[in-house]
């Protein structure tokens, strides 16, 4: 009698989460769910923006155009390059700066402020304020190159393509490290302070603290911040399609689609490589669990 009552409010209580859970999964199916089906379906017709196109089903035509298109290689080869440079930069940053925000004792809070600053300010305003930084002419990173002497001359940083993509990066590096930092300072501060104090008692160096105790300790909390950051890094769009003026030659995923979504009005191959960019964030966000979960059952083993 016991184990029925128990069954029963068991499942009392799982259907009144569903029924609290019910209005925010409806905003999700609403917001979420039918833009991507929909997505889905114009992938696969021919339908244009100015309505020439009656949008007939077409089936994998836009896909194998997609395929055949050497400047959405491009744009894969960009994104994947961007993604894997400026996240891994940003752990590298993101935990330094997470280390010394947790050891700093004195103004540990201003600190914290101050270092949020850069993530706080909306990308298209950081993206217009680096590029007047990266000016030929009038921005202050060239004078400050050629003045410690690494420059003879100024640098067209947003003119060429390999420059433009160093310059999106180290944009991207600046504006989101912070986050980074946010993240793994919450995963140092759920370590406890007896780990360092006795590394401390024990004369235990800084890098083999770091290397020996923090970073296995921090290890899902860093594999969280990698997920977040990957995922957004393969869906930039802003800081690329203002820093790089609609280059095709350094142009992202997210840049190509619009292209075709709104310049071209091809509503039907837009929507392909919306479709594909979707493919790829969600194999990436597998492969990352599925990571994660393999050193999961090692480490309980």
């Amino acid at each position: 009698m016991t184990g029925k009552i128990r069954q029963y409010f068991s499942k009392y209580h799982a259907l009144k989460a569903w029924l609290f859970l019910s209005p925010c999964l409806v905003v999700i199916l609403i917001s979420g769910a039918w833009p991507l089906l929909r997505t889905f379906y114009l992938s696969f017709t021919n339908t244009a923006i100015d309505y020439s196109s009656a949008g007939a089903f077409v089936g994998c035509d836009n896909f194998s155009n997609l395929f055949e298109d050497p400047d959405w290689w491009e744009a894969v080869k960009n994104t994947l390059f961007f993604a894997v440079v400026s996240v891994s930069l940003e752990a590298v940053f993101g935990f330094c700066v997470a280390f010394v925000l947790h050891r700093n004792t004195h103004f540990k809070t201003v600190l914290r402020a101050v270092v949020l600053i850069p993530w706080a300010i909306p990308t298209v305003v950081s993206a217009k304020i680096w590029g007047w930084m990266f000016h030929d002419v009038y921005g202050i990173i060239n004078r400050i190159l050629e003045f410690v002497g690494i420059i003879s001359k100024p640098i067209s940083w947003i003119a060429s393509s390999e420059l433009t993509m160093v310059a999106i990066i180290i944009v991207d590096v600046w504006k989101t490290t912070p986050f980074m930092a946010l993240l793994l300072l919450a995963g140092l501060q759920s370590i406890s302070n007896e780990c360092f104090e006795a590394a401390k008692v024990d004369g235990v160096s800084t890098w083999r603290l770091i290397w020996c105790i923090v970073l296995p300790m921090l290890k899902p909390t860093f594999v969280v911040a990698l997920i977040f950051r990957t995922l957004d890094a393969l869906r930039v769009f802003d800081l690329v399609y203002i820093l790089g003026s609609g280059d095709l030659s350094c142009a992202t995923m997210s840049v190509y689609a619009r292209r075709y979504l709104l310049d071209f009005g091809e509503v039907g191959r837009g929507s392909s490589a919306a479709a594909m960019l979707f493919f790829i964030v969600a194999l990436v966000s597998v492969l990352y669990f599925t990571i994660s979960q393999r050193n999961l059952r090692k480490v309980n083993k």
